[in-house]
């Protein structure tokens, strides 16, 4: 069994804005001190509260999170989830995090270095689980596109060409994801994949099959 019986908070849960010290000055600069304050933390949500073991996945350790589970995070939702995370109550200001789809309504809760890190965890634990949809995702900023992965594209023209022509959507959900990726091997092993697939060849990457340079 995956994941202990779950419930779920309709009401009364506010979580701190991850994006909170990350807005644009542009943005900032017309709101007041209050404003940004009320921005950063009025996130009201229905947030899944669970407890399921953390196990490894080709390096990459998760939680699995089943279809009933999902679905009642945000209903019908079939593409990369965008969810706010805490791992046994920690940190304070969740952790954004894209969830990836396995294809049968269930989704891989990826927990990257600084998460497990922040909670003192590792695979084979059994934890506890917050997790609430994303909603100010679609609208909000994207990250910088790495400069490892930057001077890559530049030594892989037809990766380049590939990557441009995505739209932004999943570009925008590929730098998030590679903005989790703090250690080296991490960073090496994605770009291999991402480069892969980028240059035009069959292969997955980010929970999508790839052809051509297209995710599917």
């Amino acid at each position: 069994m995956e994941s202990d019986p779950f419930y779920l908070f309709q009401a009364g849960t506010t979580w701190t804005d991850p994006d909170c010290q990350d807005r644009d000055a542009a943005d900032d600069h017309r709101l007041s001190a209050k404003q940004r304050l009320d921005n950063c933390y009025d996130i009201p949500m229905a947030v899944l509260r669970f407890t399921s073991l953390i196990k490894i996945r080709e390096g990459n350790p998760y939680i699995l999170v089943t279809p009933t589970q999902a679905k009642s995070i945000k209903p019908g939702w079939r593409k990369p989830l965008p969810v706010l995370v805490r791992i046994n109550g920690k940190p304070a200001t969740p952790w954004r995090i894209n969830m990836m789809p396995v294809g049968d309504g269930s989704f891989y809760l990826y927990l990257h270095g600084d998460v497990r890190r922040a909670s003192g965890t590792k695979v084979g634990d059994r934890v506890r689980a917050e997790i609430g949809f994303d909603a100010r995702y679609r609208n909000g900023p994207q990250h910088p596109v790495p400069l490892w992965f930057k001077a890559a594209l530049q030594k892989n023209p037809q990766a380049l060409k590939n990557w441009e022509a995505l739209i932004p959507s999943r570009k925008k959900e590929i730098l998030r994801y590679f903005s989790w990726l703090k250690s080296p091997e991490a960073r090496e092993r994605n770009l291999e994949r991402a480069l892969h697939v980028l240059s035009g060849k069959k292969g997955r990457f980010m929970a999508r099959a790839w052809d051509v340079g297209r995710s599917s």
